[in-house]
């Protein structure tokens, strides 16, 4: 078993890179499927959840071969069209290989996505869209069972903004007769990366960025190689542990826009944030006053992805921080790990209330899931004396060698096996 150790009280200071967006690169792998040709991916970060992905794509038939931060997916023949259970447990991103399969093999199995726990995020919306668009479904057993005749593009009207399920329809899409509008589609960085993924590769379709998607279904595919965008949640996170810890801190090759709403936050809180092309850098004395009500929305409101890091901020503020989670019910399981440590936090259904500028101090904590796990290494990085955190597989599910990016500005942490 992996553990983080972490010796808290010295500022951070240096620059870093980000690295490319887990969130991104996971439903181009799966859209490699579709492009049934050889995809060259460049800026591939060596996550877990990656590769959890490549697993499923050889599992499917797929050639798949990495090198350092590229990887490259030739799929021109599937010789599987099923995703095994151990698979598809690894990771709720697995859902997403539904629609490619679909539109790529006309049938598919796959048991329940697994992930982290954070409350009920339901498929449904995904299932539905595939059936208005064609798909039979048939769910036995925790398994379904997915046949697609001839599918033809519809209006599919989405009552909630879903990351996922817009993406799953933009694949399916690809193979329908006619052209499908996604209606309240999600409007994160991701979906117009995505997009330009699908775009290298012939097909027809517009909006990204937008709540209306047009896919136009029956292009020719072509080869593709494409660079992911950066990573937003990463750079929410380092962000965080720079304006926590105090010190001077340059996070290089990100989108700054991508990550306005957390810098509005931090600079509520006191930070020097100053903004150059594709680079950010923070000056943080680690004196910071309470920050204004936090509520987390759909892109382009504050991600809920960084609630839990900048609650780790919260809890060194002088004053009250409230947070309002307004995607996932079970966003607060970190709040207990964080409370062991001497944080002062009250948690009532979806709020949370930080009593922030008390004393954190060292203890064992368990990472409750991905990024719960990143909020207790800033606030460990900040606590006196030393903790350790046990569980680091979820944040490593989505963080690339956190512990040696942390290290390199100052942090002291190491990554221990017991």
């Amino acid at each position: 078993m992996s553990v983080f150790i972490v010796r808290g009280g010295k500022p951070l200071s240096g620059s870093i890179e980000i690295s490319g967006a887990k969130n991104s690169v996971l439903p181009i792998l799966a859209a490699t499927l579709v492009n049934a040709g050889v995809s060259v991916l460049h800026n591939c970060p060596e996550l877990r959840d990656v590769a959890s992905a490549i697993k499923i794509l050889r599992h499917l038939g797929c050639k798949v071969t990495r090198e350092g931060r590229t990887i490259v997916v030739d799929s021109t023949q599937l010789t599987r069209c099923d995703v095994p259970d151990q698979l598809m447990r690894e990771m709720r991103s697995s859902i997403m290989f539904l629609g490619p399969i679909i539109a790529r093999c006309g049938k598919a199995r796959v048991s329940m996505p697994g992930g982290c726990e954070l409350g009920a995020r339901p498929i449904d919306l995904h299932l539905d869209a595939l059936r208005k668009l064609g798909v039979s479904i048939t769910e036995t057993g925790g398994e379904m069972l997915c046949e697609a005749g001839r599918m033809q593009g519809r209006d599919i009207i989405l009552s909630f903004p879903s990351v996922g399920a817009t993406e799953n329809i933009m694949l399916a899409a690809t193979a329908c007769d006619g052209v499908t509008r996604i209606i309240n589609a999600a409007r994160e960085p991701e979906i117009c990366d995505l997009q330009e993924f699908l775009r290298k590769a012939g097909a027809n379709i517009s909006g990204a960025g937008g709540s209306e998607i047009t896919i136009a279904g029956g292009n020719a595919r072509h080869d593709v190689t494409h660079r992911i965008l950066p990573d937003r949640i990463e750079a929410a996170t380092y962000l965080c542990a720079a304006a926590a810890c105090g010190g001077d801190v340059e996070l290089r090759d990100l989108e700054p826009a991508h990550v306005g709403t957390v810098i509005s936050c931090l600079r509520d809180a006191g930070c020097d944030i100053a903004i150059a092309g594709r680079s950010a850098r923070l000056r943080s004395t680690g004196r910071l006053s309470a920050m204004s009500p936090v509520r987390t929305m759909p892109y382009p409101g504050f991600p809920t992805d960084a609630q839990a890091p900048l609650m780790a901020v919260a809890c060194v503020a002088h004053g009250s921080t409230l947070f309002l989670e307004n995607i996932f019910e079970n966003r607060f399981r970190h709040t207990a790990e964080l409370a062991r440590m001497g944080a002062d936090i009250r948690v009532s259904g979806r709020m949370a209330v930080v009593e922030g500028g008390k004393p954190l101090h060292g203890t064992m904590v368990q990472s409750t899931d991905l990024r719960g796990g990143a909020a207790l290494v800033i606030a460990a990085l900040c606590a006196e004396g030393e903790s350790e955190i046990s569980d680091i597989y979820h944040i490593e599910r989505g963080y690339e060698s956190m512990e040696k990016l942390l290290s390199s500005l100052g942090g002291d942490i190491k990554r221990v096996e017991k």
